[in-house]
């Protein structure tokens, strides 16, 4: 799971980089709420720490540009305010929860393992469908009709994620840090491997759907044109 600290004292970043790397979670720090938002749009995150009182562009203004782009990550807001109208309008605008400073690590783990069964369960409930296939959770298998073809692992975590970000180009650096983490050892031509296997299978399925190569950018997942 990798998380976005989005926090300008960069002491206390650092401090909650460390408790959730600790706990098994990969971390980017961001310092103002300008950066903040481009590391947000990119994507690759599944869930945000988002200070209100952040230089360049507030926190409230990141997360409003963040929902108005139908990102649906969930979001923290942590700020030293506790009045009820900060967290009334923090709420309002798109924030999952609110933890006010100075707060009890234990509480902000047992929020942040909160927010991401949430995000789990909104991701797993169901099969993925996109135009005629299906996505089987559970088996990794790619169904259409009555076929099916097995997708290993990453070819399945892959084409999940192109899907969900269709109409997007989805980059190279993305996959890479979405499926293999941060610090993996991963080349961009393993990529493209993984991405001949997928369009292979497509094919094999005779499906309408096939992965486009956005050059120097990255892949979008698109509808095959007739004719």
């Amino acid at each position: 799971m990798r998380i976005l600290i989005v926090e300008d004292e960069k002491d206390l970043a650092m401090i909650l980089s460390e408790i959730l790397n600790m706990e098994g979670y990969y971390t980017d720090n961001a310092y103002d709420g300008e950066s903040g938002l481009d590391n947000a749009l990119s994507g690759i995150y599944d869930l945000i720490i988002l200070d209100i009182m952040l230089p360049v562009m507030d926190g409230i203004q990141v997360l409003r540009e963040i929902r108005k782009s139908s990102i649906t990550i969930p979001v923290l807001m942590l700020t030293a305010k506790s009045e009820i109208e900060d967290k009334v309008l923090g709420l309002d605008n798109g924030a999952d929860d609110y933890l006010t400073k100075p707060f009890n690590t234990k509480e902000l783990l047992a929020r942040v393992r909160a927010l991401s069964r949430r995000k789990e369960k909104t991701l797993i409930s169901d099969n993925i469908e996109f135009e005629d296939i299906i996505l089987d959770k559970t088996t990794h298998e790619m169904i259409k009709d009555d076929q099916k073809i097995k997708l290993s692992k990453k070819e399945y975590d892959i084409l999940e994620l192109l899907i969900l970000n269709y109409g997007k180009v989805v980059s190279k650096e993305s996959l890479i840090m979405k499926i293999w983490g941060y610090d993996a050892d991963i080349e961009y031509n393993s990529i493209e491997v993984y991405i001949s296997f997928l369009r292979k299978k497509i094919n094999a399925v005779n499906s309408r759907i096939h992965i486009s190569t956005a050059r120097g950018r990255g892949y979008t997942i698109k509808e095959k044109k007739n004719g």
